[in-house]
């Protein structure tokens, strides 16, 4: 079997295809890319004609380090290969008659756990709502520029009253949601190392499943040295690449809990190394993911295959497209689970009936 083509698609979500002259193809989806991400996929398939689809890790290097003076370690180019990865995966599935997950070694779980991104939402409305669906953990956000009690846009330090704010806040949630129900706080790396020192001792006492990127990605030290100083679990690492990228953070002990963004990092057989390495550890992997439906039933299937798996995040609470994405016997979230199909490859197919309605300039779906 020898690769053919491979072709995107843009529509809600960000998708790619892998044909071969069997017939067989594979659908991937890659995530936090911009508008070249098309032309870099393009680039990419000149490495990948030929070869056989079967060799997912092969592929996967050589594309990577083609790229190593063109993004092969972070940024678009992983993003991009991700996809391709996901979709190698789903094709290589597909051609042996197994769900990846098989592949990947097999399952430890059959259902994966998700967690509600919840943002800004009203914190009483959304823990009913998320309760009454059968969710056990949810996340909101902390970081608000718009906070009346700020220095100004660019210091993200916390005054007196800011910091009394941000704590009341999370006390309101967390008598909203009640203390059975995990609860992650995000502040999105926006702040200071001393900020988050503080932020980190105050949320102590409302026993956070994590408090999550209290400073920039950049200095893995700073992280550390907040991890060190708070009982209240740190979490990092949506904005890191590949097992390299996930060295430092874990031989310092930097963190708590893992969450590499699967469709971002890498893509599902990386990003189970990324885990088997937290793993040695005794650290959780939890992975980031806003991405569409067809990316979380891939991440379900790496989330299924490792045992320190802990949460997988979910942004679309609100989003009553979901289940139109994707052919399924069955809806893919059940009672706050991503509940795992047997069929080959990722286990759904695109519905490019529908899909193809977001489609904005009229051409074909893919291309």
């Amino acid at each position: 079997m020898k690769i053919t083509d491979i072709k995107t698609a843009e529509a809600c979500y960000h998708y790619i295809r892998v044909y071969t002259d069997e017939g067989v193809y594979g659908t991937g989806e890659c995530s936090h890319v911009d508008h070249g991400w098309r032309g870099t996929v393009e680039s990419m398939k000149g490495l990948l004609i030929g070869q056989n689809p079967l060799d997912v890790d092969a592929c996967f290097e050589r594309v990577r380090r083609a790229y190593i003076f063109r993004g092969g370690m972070s940024g678009l180019g992983i993003s991009a290969l991700s996809g391709i990865e996901i979709a190698l995966w789903d094709l290589a599935g597909k051609a042996l008659g197994a769900p990846v997950y098989r592949l990947l070694g097999g399952r430890f779980r059959d259902r994966v756990r998700l967690y509600v991104d919840s943002a800004h939402s009203d914190y009483g409305q959304r823990a009913e709502e998320v309760r009454a669906r059968g969710f056990t953990a949810i996340k909101f956000d902390l970081d608000d520029a718009d906070n009346p009690h700020k220095l100004d846009p660019w210091n993200w330090s916390v005054t007196p009253d800011e910091l009394r704010s941000m704590v009341d806040q999370v006390a309101q949630i967390r008598a909203a949601i009640g203390p059975s129900m995990d609860l992650a706080i995000d502040l999105h790396g926006r702040y200071d190392g001393l900020a988050g020192m503080q932020l980190a001792h105050q949320l102590e006492a409302y026993n956070l499943m994590w408090l999550e990127e209290p400073v920039p990605p950049e200095n893995i030290d700073a992280l550390r040295r907040i991890k060190e100083a708070t009982r209240t679990p740190i979490c990092a690492g949506e904005n890191l690449y590949l097992r390299y990228g996930f060295r430092d953070l874990l031989e310092k002990q930097a963190v708590d809990v893992i969450m590499p963004d699967i469709s971002k990092c890498g893509g599902l057989s990386e990003s189970r190394k990324i885990a088997n390495l937290a793993e040695i550890y005794y650290i959780p992997f939890a992975p980031h993911n806003n991405s569409g439906p067809l990316s979380t039933l891939g991440d379900s299937h790496v989330c299924a295959s490792v045992p320190n798996f802990l949460a997988l995040e979910w942004h679309r609470f609100d989003d009553h497209t979901w289940d139109h994405h994707l052919q399924t016997e069955r809806p893919l979230i059940e009672q706050g689970h991503v509940v795992l199909p047997d069929r080959p490859g990722l286990g759904a197919e695109l519905d490019e009936e529908y899909v193809g309605r977001w489609v904005t300039d009229g051409g074909p779906l893919f291309r």
